[in-house]
């Protein structure tokens, strides 16, 4: 059986190029050549067949490699911190950082849970880019319980002035009122924009004062421990990209007594 073929920005991408769009302006800069001949944007490859060449240096895919992250609050989502800070880099062993792997969408500062690093700019590419519509699903403690009126309004999504448009239609389910008149809710949301959820809440006068992701796709966070990290095997990855599918209840009101 041949080779599959593949889009050469894809390609570049897998073998830690940046996101697609990136391999895509270096194709168009006229810096790949293939087989010795310049490249151009829609070209396809045979991996393993076809020489790829970017800078004079032969671009192979390394290996695989994608882990999950507990992200603890006051950790920076970034590769560097000019406030010399702790980001997600410095709590990962040297050898996984040598191997090129990045954070595959960010969490706020103060914001905690799951997070993805890869090598793998594709995989990368699919969990951040809003048309593959991957759902993040966040744990969170709010100042008050909302109303249904601002139940509604929040699925139906949340004008962000900044951003010019309304967020996507939210999921929000088990909501739980607290004897200290605070309240506990589970949000799924598929977008990723700044301190979304918080600003989500804020626009109807309730304070997010606790936030952590629990799961992206089909895959959990599960008992992985605050600080702690795992690789995660192929199966893993399927479920981040094809999670199977879970009946979603409605919003329910609890006093919280038995």
């Amino acid at each position: 059986m041949p080779s599959p073929r593949e889009r050469l920005q894809k390609y570049l991408a897998r073998c830690g190029h940046g996101s697609r769009r990136r391999a895509e302006l270096i194709i168009e800069q006229g810096l790949v050549k293939v087989n010795g001949k310049p490249a151009s944007l829609g070209d396809q490859i045979t991996p393993g067949k076809d020489l790829v060449v970017l800078h004079g240096e032969t671009i192979v895919p390394p290996r695989a490699l994608t882990v999950m992250y507990h992200k603890t609050s006051g950790t920076i989502t970034s590769t560097h911190d000019t406030h010399d800070r702790l980001t997600v880099m410095d709590m990962l062993p040297k050898k996984m950082v040598d191997q090129g792997v990045l954070p595959a969408g960010r969490l706020d500062l103060e914001t905690e849970g799951l997070l993805i690093l890869t090598n793998d700019g594709d995989l990368q590419h699919r969990i951040t880019h809003p048309r593959f519509e991957c759902t993040k699903e966040y744990f969170a403690i709010l100042s008050r319980a909302p109303a249904f009126r601002e139940l509604a309004a929040l699925r139906k999504g949340v004008y962000l002035p900044d951003v010019g448009k309304k967020t996507s239609p939210a999921m929000l389910n088990r909501l739980r009122r607290r004897k200290d008149g605070t309240a506990s809710i589970h949000i799924q949301i598929h977008e990723g924009l700044k301190r979304q959820i918080r600003r989500m809440f804020s626009g109807q006068g309730i304070r997010v004062t606790y936030l952590k992701r629990i799961s992206i796709g089909g895959l959990q966070l599960g008992d992985l421990a605050a600080g702690k990290h795992r690789t995660l095997s192929k199966r893993d990855i399927e479920l981040l990209l094809d999670p199977p599918k879970r009946d979603r209840p409605p919003v329910r009101k609890r006093t919280g007594r038995r």
